[in-house]
């Protein structure tokens, strides 16, 4: 990309993509500040779209939160949000192009596929002679700004989080004052090219061939106005965070994943309300900045190692040898149905596939269960989560499987494999989870509950369950299944010791 501009423009146009918001916004900001009329665009990306399932939920977020963006503009001159179904780089040059602007202004993304999109831009509007300048929007440090003392990437988290805490200052958590340039908001064009339209007659869903999912019904709220909403109710549990965190029958988390996803909400804003509360003492607020220096963490592994798409971050691990048999698959689709016959990986499943939200431990622990019970790619788990969840981020993902899987960096020991019924009865103990997406477990007592099949035959009779009728028989057996794993992964055992 092209360094940031040092001189004015008459016309900029910004491209929106992970940063669906209008307050706090880089890109935005600087072409604010640097141009004369600034207009703002999306791209309803159809190399993105192509494979997603028509109920995928995460196009009916991203298009509720567009119309919100378009509202804010409205506010503005009149300004229009400019909206294209179609193949993204084509896309904005054609409307750079249209528009005669001097510059297009976005903010970097990390992923593979993004920056080749990006690359393809860039050449686009070259040959238009159009300038191109990108920003830091998404993480708080990216690429080269947190290294060792060596001068190279960390690979290991809590030497990261240390460089990470002792490297932050109060500029880089400063916002960006967007507000005081909105009055150079282009008002709406008199015309645009074929494939574009104004934002307030953006496509519809339908038009896109996507169906409209009930958000509302699944208490998922969406753009700047849902995160503001997630984030002050939030604030006032944030001090709880680090035990409440835990326990997925309780409101512990944020909530806000999906709204870091999508830009709803600013990194910046979000770590300015948890560094002084950390600093001052709160354990809450402090696990919860740790979890945002995750993020930062996992991000810049995926710039520094892009072959973690794909591949084992950690080489040897690539050598072991998975159940990719028809019997692996079966487990695997036993696995995505939450049909595993136990309680705790089943309900994790039910909700993620119900409501495209998946507790954090929880996602820690399913994953576990299909790579080191049932001896599952994890490529085969990240894959359906990349599929099903709201909040889908690549690093984010990719990290949190490798490290369940420990192929990835500083991933958990490869022998330590949780235990999924001692999971469930320190975690839920009293099966208020279990219950919520297994009601017709609902009936059991607190110590059945996680483990339906060691209950007295008189209790299961009672309760109404029949095993293999009502739930399931354990599809495999636990202790069992970790000597199978501790086998499998001795391939990888003088590299983990070394």
């Amino acid at each position: 990309m092209t360094p940031r501009p040092t001189h004015h423009y008459a016309k900029g146009l910004v491209w929106l993509r992970r940063d669906l918001r209008l307050n706090d916004n880089a890109a935005l900001y600087h072409a604010l500040k640097t141009c004369e009329q600034v207009y703002c665009a999306f791209v309803f990306d159809t190399d993105i779209l192509a494979p997603l399932p028509r109920d995928d939920r995460r196009v009916s977020f991203i298009h509720a939160s567009l119309q919100e963006v378009q509202h804010a503009l409205q506010a503005h001159n009149g300004a229009q949000l400019l909206v294209a179904h179609g193949q993204a780089a084509d896309s904005i040059a054609r409307l750079a192009e249209h528009l005669r602007v001097d510059a297009v202004f976005t903010n970097h993304d990390f992923e593979p596929s993004a920056k080749a999109r990006d690359a393809q831009t860039l050449g686009a509007l070259a040959h238009a002679g159009i300038m191109m300048h990108s920003f830091k929007d998404h993480v708080i440090f990216e690429r080269d700004e947190v290294l060792t003392q060596a001068g190279r990437p960390f690979t290991v988290f809590t030497p990261y989080k240390k460089a990470w805490l002792k490297t932050l200052t109060p500029f880089y958590a400063k916002a960006y004052p967007v507000d005081t340039y909105a009055s150079r908001f282009a008002p709406a064009p008199a015309a645009l090219p074929t494939g574009f339209r104004l934002g307030e007659h953006m496509h519809s869903l339908a038009e896109m061939g996507f169906e409209a999912a009930d958000l509302a019904a699944l208490h998922i709220r969406t753009g700047m106005s849902g995160a503001r909403a997630l984030l002050d109710d939030f604030v006032e549990r944030m001090d709880k965070y680090g035990h409440a965190r835990d326990f997925p029958a309780i409101k512990g988390p944020s909530y806000l994943s999906v709204h870091l996803r999508f830009g709803t909400v600013s990194i910046r804003e979000l770590v300015r309300l948890a560094w002084p509360r950390a600093e001052a003492g709160s354990e809450g607020a402090a696990t919860w900045l740790s979890e945002l220096v995750w993020r930062d963490f996992y991000m810049q592994i995926l710039e520094h190692y892009p072959h973690v798409v794909g591949q084992s971050f950690k080489g040897d691990y690539d050598r072991i040898q998975w159940d990719h048999s028809a019997h692996g698959k079966k487990l695997f689709a036993q696995w995505c149905a939450g049909e595993t016959g136990y309680p705790l990986v089943d309900a994790a499943m039910h909700q993620l596939n119900r409501s495209g939200y998946m507790h954090n431990r929880l996602r820690m622990v399913v994953a576990s269960f299909l790579t080191k019970d049932l001896g599952v790619d994890w490529r085969w788990g990240e894959r359906y989560f990349a599929e099903k969840l709201l909040d889908f981020d690549l690093a984010a993902n990719n990290g949190g499987w490798q490290w369940a899987a420990s192929s990835g960096c500083d991933a958990q020991p490869y022998f330590r494999i949780f235990n999924p019924i001692t999971q469930s009865q320190r975690f839920d103990p009293q099966g208020k989870f279990i219950k919520r997406y297994l009601p017709q477990l609902a009936s059991l007592s607190d110590a059945s509950i996680h483990a339906p099949w060691l209950a007295k035959p008189m209790e299961l009779q009672s309760a109404g369950i029949t095993l293999g009728k009502d739930y399931p028989m354990p599809i495999v057996d636990h202790a069992e299944a970790r000597k199978v794993t501790l086998d499998r992964y001795a391939v990888v055992k003088n590299a983990s010791a070394g």
